[in-house]
């Protein structure tokens, strides 16, 4: 999987008031936990965010803060202002070598569908899957072979294999479908 570098400036806890100040000075407001570590409150520009955030892949995140530290982390969860739009808070998990991670990896199509070739419309119906793998496994992204897939056929989470990758989505998680259309239908009749 790819890593991004993002570097951040530790912080001390503060009040609404001063979360307000560092939103303003372009800042976002981060916290680092995970591993059995104590969380560890920092920011990040708002800039550099976006280049992590703004994208639809996935990546493990090399974060190094000004006190000399580094981490490995992944993106847990955002928090964005609804009205604006912009990131108000980000919470990063700390990962490692050996524990399996859960995380979003984006999926990519191969193959000329069977049912397109007979008229229908081939429809991708999730862009992404949740897999649980070490990080060595982690991929940067899935790719799916649609070649057999005819009119109305599915392809769902619960069909995909990987090798040393656990597929963590429900299983009923319905990737790409191949639906008729008009043509199809009277072609067929």
């Amino acid at each position: 999987m790819k890593h991004f570098e993002l570097s951040g400036t530790v912080r001390e806890a503060g009040n609404k008031a001063v979360i307000k100040a560092i939103r303003k000075e372009g800042l976002v407001p981060c916290n680092l936990y995970g591993l059995g570590m104590e969380n560890v409150l920092f920011t990040v520009s708002d800039k550099d965010l976006k280049g992590l955030i703004c994208t639809p892949a996935s990546y493990i995140v090399d974060l190094v803060l000004d006190n000399g530290k580094k981490y490995s982390c992944i993106l847990h969860e955002l928090q964005f202002h609804p009205v604006k739009d912009n990131c108000l808070h980000v919470d990063f998990l700390a990962v490692n070598e050996e524990k399996p991670i859960t995380i979003n990896v984006p999926l990519s199509f191969t193959g000329h569908p069977v049912g397109v070739q007979k008229g229908g419309k081939f429809v991708v119906n999730a862009r992404s899957l949740k897999v649980k793998a070490v990080m060595a496994n982690l991929p940067d992204e899935l790719t799916i072979d649609t070649t057999d897939l005819d009119i109305e056929k599915r392809i769902v989470a619960g069909d995909l294999a990987f090798e040393n990758i656990e597929v963590v989505s429900s299983k009923n998680t319905i990737v790409c479908t191949v639906k008729a259309t008009r043509q199809a239908k009277q072609a067929g009749a």
